[in-house]
């Protein structure tokens, strides 16, 4: 018989803090209870999960396998007595989405409409996320689904290819280069360009850096103080460009503009979801590819 799941939960719990005394603090139990639930526990898998000392936890080779794959199993069993829950109650629940914040000027609010709009009674929050967190979080189950720019690295979940989206330049309107409808790489490599730091999003980072891999002069790479300035600051000085998807297009401070950038591979959104998926997941993939299809995201 599987062990229960208030034990696997104190174990995840003492496995982080590696010390009886916080962890039995953090749960919020007596010490010599957590230390009887554990020796239960171990008892019921038949191996050591913890050497422990006077001073110190140290997981065994078990312990850690056990740490590694319990929190996803954890997350499946929860989000199935959720659905229960939620059947039994007549509604049809919450959705938790993930989303990176260059999904946020079109793509993550028109699902989010959609399935509010098409989903009667359907509670969805949308929260933004670090961009290689999402993956992380979804298989883990502390959000339902994701949506990323890039197809983000990450076990345990599903990726369906969800918008596809042309590469420009975000510029100034008196930029010398403003004048053409299309822009050349080598003539963009020819400017400062502005890149967000790698760790905002290592995927697009360095495909958006690639594109001036043989340009020469080799480009000079610009990371500005802030990630997200909505205001674009750094780009007013009329000779800074920044490298972006079209989506760019629709949200651009006064004084800024967008132009394409001729022969560059587009950037492509994903929609992310665990890889057991219940109704729900299957619901809000369907209707994904739904709106998809009925807004061109797909097109070129």
């Amino acid at each position: 018989m599987a062990p229960d799941t208030v034990s696997l939960r104190y174990f995840l719990v003492l496995a982080e803090e590696l010390n009886f005394t916080r962890a039995a603090a953090r749960i919020g139990v007596a010490q010599p209870a957590l230390s009887a639930r554990m020796r239960r526990l171990e008892a019921e898998l038949g191996t050591a999960l913890l050497v422990r000392s006077t001073r110190s936890v140290v997981l065994t080779a078990a312990g850690a396998a056990l740490a590694e794959s319990a929190p996803p199993a954890l997350a499946a069993l929860d989000r199935a007595w959720d659905a229960a829950r939620s059947a039994a109650n007549g509604g049809p629940g919450t959705l938790r989405i993930g989303y990176s914040l260059s999904t946020g000027a079109g793509t993550t609010p028109a699902l989010v409409d959609r399935l509010v709009r098409g989903s009667g009674g359907l509670r969805v929050g949308a929260v933004p996320m670090a961009t290689p967190e999402i993956s992380l979080a979804v298989a883990d189950g502390r959000i339902d689904a994701g949506i990323t720019r890039g197809e983000q690295p990450g076990p345990g979940v599903s990726r369906f290819l969800l918008r596809r989206a042309r590469v420009g330049v975000q510029l100034a309107e008196h930029h010398p280069l403003a004048e053409h409808p299309e822009i050349e790489i080598a003539d963009a490599a020819a400017y400062p360009l502005r890149l967000p730091d790698r760790a905002a999003n290592p995927v697009v980072h360095d495909q958006l850096s690639a594109l001036f891999r043989d340009a020469r002069p080799h480009p000079r790479f610009r990371t500005p103080a802030v990630s997200f300035d909505l205001s674009q600051r750094d780009l007013r000085d009329g000779v800074t460009l920044a490298p972006a998807g079209e989506a760019s297009a629709a949200v651009q401070p006064a004084g800024l503009t967008w132009r394409p950038l001729r022969g560059a591979p587009g950037l492509t959104i994903h929609l992310v979801l665990p890889r057991e998926q219940s109704p729900l997941h299957r619901r809000v993939r369907a209707v994904a590819g739904a709106l998809a299809h009925e807004l061109h995201w797909l097109a070129g």
